[in-house]
């Protein structure tokens, strides 16, 4: 692959300074002194109007001046220069600028020329970083394009916030703590760059080996969250989110009044597998942990202590924070009353009492770690009489080499133990002070490898056990006709129309315009029944007495239906009223009112909503959330996260609910999320469960005109596009299948690859590798679905399952509208037509997303591979800069698509 477009800016070779100066206070002598000072080894040129030499460096007058290439430009000129220096920066060929200049954004000509410079770099091709930024460092190569005054060392993390401020007030603290980066960088107002794309930079960069995020704003969610489930699936990332928000989003169905827009950005970031935090020193002491590969398997903490009083205070410190204490199993029970004092406390905490020698703490600590049960532990020493604390340091610090779980040390005290505790920094063990401290890491923890198996969930847009075929275009058909007709909120009987579309149960409801009317419906339906105010002007018929339950006389009916008009007329004369609706009372004996809706985030599209039903819904507020798709793994742990899931099992004399019903159901309102872009809010309340399966008893959809720039663009993840699975036959009659790629085709991959031949693999990855990397290997098989996709072939092999015979994928560039592509097909299967099948998936898969022109590299020697690219209408020239390779281009049009189909 070429170098990442953003290699300019993040690893420049050349460096004009635009506005470098001598003058004390100014922000162009702090940049360019800066520069000089970091060590930085590439070129650096002065740009200054009035002085030909700057910092003992001869300067130029303009950028256009410097002889030899420019990667990056720093402007710290003021903002109305900008526009003409842009110009200057695109003539020059320079790809990156740095806007280290602050500017007012609520002064309205400075806006315009901001939004000038910005088209100017835009026409050039240029990538601009800021403004209102602290600036750009990249330590690992002594690069400080900054005015930031304090020292910032050299490591492995990287920092990337929107806060100048936050940021400097972060690389002063992890100076103190010997922290180091491989790169700070402030994005400032981000007019071009935003978090997306500098993550995938730092997603292949490899001396990142963690990233800390400061997030305040996005103006990207779908592709901030693609580069970020990227950088998950490889490196820790722990992100700190400022502006918390916690107003209720604006719609009109319960489902958006539950639900504030900093509970979807927690949800948000836990489906891309990240950590977040919320203080600084959170942030930090995270990213060491993880940075330092402390993982967990569960939540289940065991502790072990030789003073009650502290093991119940960090028993109690886990309660407080939902840690959930482990049950030590039988065996290790056994195994500590063999080895410990009669007088030990038989049960987590363990008290091993307080004259612990070394031997008794190792031994206490291995059996727990050894338990099953158990998925971390925390060591307490309280330095008492007959304890001899370094030698127990010593000990935990050769079983930590040993163990695969995380062992947490807490040397309560101060200066008796400080010779344990410089043990510990010496052998880089993480330790603490106190041991809530220990307990938040762990919970830290626990979250963090919860939410790294959300991150390998890739759902197709209906994914359950019985599949039954549902009917999008009945629901589409449904809302396209209320949208042509101006209404934005479907009736009931339109809004449970949609659902039994996609084969969600529902309660029949039939419309009356008359008492007699009602009573003919309600005769037919069967006694008792239930009548209820039709109204688009209505959401919530309760609120005006629009709903009367259980009547079991023709009486009743008649009695009610003048009742509930005249109550509705009297709440809100203001709305038309359609009639009312009849249908049966639905009450079975060991019903559970549960809910299920949709609501709209402004950033990351739609929210699926799941609790406790009922006209309470608001008041008792049991509701979880889950971005869409959906699969069995995410219901449990949607479910699971509510109050009313504890009675949804058996409880006191009722059966349990049919679960599968239940999971069924949210599945088919994810497919529904999936497949109506329009779909906007949705409440489905009461949604009866009992042990017979669910019901829909009541039902509002409110749609929207949607924008359908391409398939599944409405959301922030994308499903796994199982409509691409195919079948073909091969030039020998070999039948295989083709599909995109899942994260469990791992192994398969990497079978794969070691099964090609050397000179296969080095022309692949131009490399003499024999296996993939663990990195490579997450990076090729847990795809995003949007803007890369990967192809397998496959045949079914007696006595195993599959083989695989060939992989094609592409990647999208920056632009969106360019994508690279690759293709490798097993030494044994070359010359049986694999090729033009698999550059067909990838050419149309490409072209349905809406990408304009397609590129790769081809070896000048493999003939059969540029014949069949001259085939399939790519243009076909010398490779610019290697002469062993070609270069293939080909334009994604309707014509290009038919004679590559053809």
């Amino acid at each position: 692959m070429k170098p990442h477009y953003l290699t300019p800016l993040l690893s420049p070779k050349h460096i004009a300074v635009i506005g470098a100066s001598e003058t004390p206070g100014s922000v162009g002598q702090a940049v360019f002194t800066n520069l000089m000072a970091g060590g930085f080894k590439g070129k650096l040129y002065p740009v200054n109007l009035n002085h030909r030499v700057v910092g003992g460096m001869a300067a130029v007058s303009s950028v256009r001046s410097i002889e030899g290439p420019v990667d990056l430009a720093v402007v710290t000129t003021a903002v109305r220069s900008w526009p003409g220096i842009m110009k200057d920066c695109g003539k020059k060929g320079v790809k990156a600028v740095l806007l280290a200049k602050e500017f007012a954004d609520a002064d309205p000509l400075s806006s315009e020329v901001m939004q000038e410079a910005v088209s100017i770099a835009r026409h050039y091709g240029i990538r601009v970083l800021g403004p209102n930024m602290l600036g750009l460092m990249r330590p690992v190569i002594g690069l400080n394009a900054s005015n930031y005054s304090g020292r910032v060392r050299s490591g492995n993390l990287a920092l990337v916030s929107h806060s100048s401020a936050l940021c400097a007030a972060m690389l002063d603290w992890a100076d103190a703590k010997g922290i180091g980066f491989t790169s700070v960088i402030s994005m400032g107002d981000s007019v071009d760059l935003d978090f997306g794309e500098i993550l995938d930079y730092l997603v292949v960069d490899p001396q990142t080996q963690g990233i800390l995020l400061h997030v305040h704003h996005l103006h990207d969610a779908r592709r901030f969250m693609s580069a970020l489930r990227m950088a998950a699936r490889t490196k820790p990332v722990v992100v700190i989110k400022s502006r918390r928000d916690d107003a209720p989003l604006t719609g009109v169905t319960h489902s958006s009044h539950l639900v504030a827009s900093e509970d979807v950005y927690d949800i948000a970031l836990e489906r891309a597998g990240v950590l977040r935090v919320n203080t600084i020193a959170q942030l930090f002491t995270a990213a060491r942990v993880l940075a330092a590969n402390y993982r967990v398997q569960g939540g289940r903490l065991a502790i072990v202590t030789n003073g009650i009083g502290p093991g119940i205070l960090a028993a109690d410190s886990a309660r407080a924070n939902h840690v959930e204490l482990a049950t030590l199993s039988e065996d290790t029970i056994k195994l500590l009353n063999d080895v410990l004092p009669v007088n030990w406390s038989r049960r987590n905490p363990v008290d091993i009492i307080g004259d612990a020698s070394p031997a008794r703490y190792r031994t206490a600590v291995k059996a727990c770690l050894d338990d099953p049960g158990v998925d971390g532990v925390l060591t307490i020493l309280t330095p008492q009489i007959g304890t001899d604390h370094f030698a127990t340091a010593q000990l935990m610090v050769g079983l930590q080499k040993e163990i695969h779980k995380p062992l947490f040390l807490c040397w309560l005290g101060d200066t008796k133990v400080a010779e344990s505790r410089a043990l510990f920094v010496q052998n880089r063990i993480v330790h603490f002070h106190a041991p809530e401290f220990a307990v938040e890491v762990f919970r830290a923890l626990a979250t963090f490898h919860r939410n790294q198996q959300l991150l390998m969930q890739t759902p197709g847009p209906l994914e359950y056990v019985a599949q039954v075929p549902t009917h999008p275009n009945r629901a589409r058909k449904i809302i396209q006709e209320a949208l042509a007709e101006g209404r934005t909120v479907l009736s009931e009987q339109q809004s449970k129309a949609v659902l039994a579309a996609f084969n969600i149960p529902v309660n029949e409801a039939r419309l009356a315009h008359d008492s007699d009317e009602a009573v003919a419906h309600a005769q037919a339906l069967g006694y008792p029944v239930v009548l209820k105010i039709d109204s688009l002007d209505i959401i919530y018929k309760s609120d005006v007495g629009g709903v009367e339950l259980n009547l079991r006389t023709e009486a009743a009916v008649r009695a009610m239906f003048d009742a509930i008009l005249q109550r509705a007329r009297l709440n809100r004369p203001d709305a038309v009223i359609n009639g009312i609706l009849v249908q049966p009372m639905t009450r079975p004996r060991y019903g559970r009112e549960l809910m299920i809706g949709v609501t709209h985030d402004e950033s990351f599209g739609p929210v699926v909503t799941f609790g406790m039903g009922g006209i309470a819904v608001e008041v008792l507020d049991d509701t979880s959330l889950a971005l869409p798709p959906l699969n069995d793994y995410l219901v449990r742990q949607m479910i699971a996260r509510t109050r009313v899931s504890k009675i949804l099992g058996a409880f006191k004399n009722m059966p349990p609910i049919d679960m599968m019903a239940l999971t069924q159901v949210l599945l088919r309102v994810s497919e529904m999320v999936c497949e109506l872009p329009e779909l906007y809010e949705m409440d489905v309340n009461p949604l009866i469960a009992d042990e017979n399966g669910v019901i829909a008893l009541d039902a509002r959809v409110v749609v929207r005109k949607a924008k359908r720039a391409r398939r599944y663009s409405h959301m922030s993840v994308m499903p796994y596009p199982s409509d691409r699975v195919h079948s073909a036959k091969l030039n020998d009659g070999t039948i295989v299948t083709i599909r995109p790629m899942r994260p469990e085709d791992a192994e398969m991959q990497q079978t794969f690859v070691r099964g090609l031949s050397e000179e296969s693999r080095y022309n692949r990855y131009m490399s003499s590798i024999k296996q993939l990397s663990q990195q490579l290997l997450v990076r090729f098989t847990q795809l995003d679905y949007d803007r890369e996709l990967a192809f397998v072939m496959m045949r079914e092999v007696e006595g195993r399952e599959v083989e695989q015979l060939a992989v094609s994928r592409y990647f999208t560039e920056s632009d969106n509208e360019t994508c690279e592509f690759a293709l490798v097909v097993g030494d044994a299967w070359q010359g049986r037509g694999i090729g033009p099948i698999m550059m067909q998936a990838i050419f149309s898969a490409a072209h349905e997303q809406g990408l304009k022109s397609m590129y790769g590299e081809v070896l000048a020697s493999n003939k059969g591979m540029l014949k069949l690219m001259h085939k399939l209408g790519f243009k076909i020239e010398p490779h610019p800069e290697d002469r062993a390779l070609t270069l293939c281009t080909v334009q994604l049009d309707e014509a290009s698509k038919a004679k590559a189909t053809a």
